[in-house]
Formats: C-alpha cells, sequence, structure tokens
C-alpha cells in the first residue's frame, strides 16, 4: 500500500496482458485505488472486459487490442494513453507467455522466435515508447513480469522461456541503472506458478501441474490478485528506493 492517502487517485498505469490473469487481476487493484487503466491484449473481448471491471469500480479505463510483439502497436498504445490521460506514470509489463512446453531439444525456431518475441521484444518495445514520456516528466515506474524458471533454467520443459525471462530481468536491472537518476524505477517480479490460463495456454500436463504443485511448500499455487498487490507497492511511495530488482513470489519454492 501507498504511504500517501490516494496516492494512485488520477494516476495512470499501461498494462500489457490486461485481459486475463496477473493483468486483469492488477487493472482491479489499481481502479481499487482511483488510478486510469489503460487496459492492452491482443485479447479484443478479453481485454474490454477487463475495461468494464475498472469502470465498475469507479475508475477511468481505456480499451486497447494490442500485439505487444508490433513496435507500431506498442508506440501507438502509449500515444493513445498519452491522448486519454495526459501522461502515464506506471506501466505494468504482464503479457508473456511459454506459448508451448517443449524438451531442449524439441526446441524449433520457430518457437524460440516466438518466445522471445513475446516476451522480450513485448518488453522492450513497451520500455522504448513510455521511457522518453517518463524521462520528460522526471518520474515513472515500470514492472516487468519476470519468472522464477529464470533462477532453474526450466529443465525438461522450458528452456526457452527461461532463457527468455532471463533476459526480461537482466534488461530491467539495466534500464533501472541506466535512467536512476532521470526519476525512473525499474522492476520485476519472479512468481512461481501461479493459477493463470498461462498454464494452459503452454500445454501443461496433469503430471506437470503436480510437479510445480509439489514444489511448493505452502501447498498451492499462487493468486493473480497476490502478484498485483505487489505491483501496487512496487509502484507507491512506500517503495521508493527499490530499483533494479527482481522480488521472487514463490511460496518458499522453485529454488532446486
Amino acid at each position: 500500500m501507498p504511504k500517501t492517502p490516494d496516492y494512485f487517485h488520477g494516476k495512470t498505469i499501461v498494462i500489457t496482458g490486461a485481459a486475463s490473469g496477473i493483468g486483469r487481476a492488477t487493472a482491479e487493484i489499481f481502479a481499487r485505488e482511483g488510478a486510469n487503466v489503460v487496459c492492452a491484449d491482443v485479447n479484443e473481448p478479453g481485454v474490454k472486459e477487463t475495461a468494464a471491471a475498472v469502470n465498475t469500480r469507479g475508475s477511468q479505463a481505456l480499451a486497447l487490442k494490442v500485439d505487444v510483439t508490433r513496435r507500431s502497436q506498442v508506440d501507438d498504445m502509449i500515444e493513445r494513453a498519452v491522448g486519454a490521460f495526459g501522461r502515464v506514470h506506471f506501466l505494468f509489463n504482464s503479457a508473456g507467455a511459454a506459448i508451448r512446453r517443449a524438451k531442449f531439444l524439441e526446441i524449433d525456431d520457430d518457437l524460440i522466435e516466438k518466445t522471445f518475441n513475446l516476451n522480450v521484444k513485448g518488453t522492450l518495445y513497451g520500455m522504448q515508447a513510455v521511457l522518453p514520456h517518463m524521462v520528460e516528466n522526471k518520474f515513472g515506474v515500470i514492472v516487468n513480469v519476470g519468472s522464477m524458471a529464470h533462477r532453474r533454467g526450466g529443465p525438461g520443459s522450458s528452456i526457452h522461456y527461461a532463457a527468455a525471462k532471463g533476459a526480461v530481468v537482466t534488461m530491467t536491472m539495466g534500464v533501472a541503472r541506466e535512467f536512476a537518476t532521470a526519476g525512473i524505477r525499474a522492476l520485476s517480479i519472479s512468481p512461481g506458478p501461479v493459477k493463470t490460463p498461462f498454464q494452459d495456454a503452454a500445454a501443461t500436463s496433469p503430471e506437470l501441474y503436480k510437479k510445480f504443485l509439489e514444489d511448493v511448500p505452502m501447498g498451492r499455487f499462487g493468486e493473480p490478485e497476490e502478484i498485483g498487490e505487489l505491483v501496487l507497492f512496487m509502484c507507491s511511495d512506500a517503495c521508493t528506493f527499490m530499483t533494479a530488482d527482481t522480488v521472487y513470489v514463490n511460496g518458499g519454492g522453485g529454488w532446486r
């Protein structure tokens, strides 16, 4: 939570991957705090549902169909956000996926390209689009989604994804340090297994679900709202000395 009451009231956050899961949960949490929320996702019906939920909470929403692997669409997203609300204070790059599970020798050119396009380029484009605006205003917080996979390497099912998320975490650290004197903070969150459509989209088998669960001492998956509340804290005035870090949220698991 912020130190200052109504800290987020009237401020604007852009959220990619806002149609479901962590992105949607975060959109509703920021709406609860009175923020304007730009909801972006390639899933147009889903992102409209998220925007409607934001409006129901009394906040202003802008729903945009955006493919984050297309630089021009991401640039347009930021331009439209600024046009609608005047400023962008926060960017949450939530869009990402493993595309599909694969053993290392099964990773082909198509899978590695799609994985890096979505997770790495999608994050890169968002930061490059918003940073000039944030620098001009001498304020901004960027939060990117990493993964516990980058600590473990993803053996047996997701080395391609782990490598992409490792790049996201490293890129976040570099951006944070390069823009630290410009009033910008950049952080990443590396979750363990969270209950989201991500698992289904990546074709996670029941056996893999069980393996993930057995590795969490708390004995459960995380909830999207638990990640969203952390994003809120990271963006708040209670967290102003924190930058360049990734925060691991995993119920105690994922380290071996």
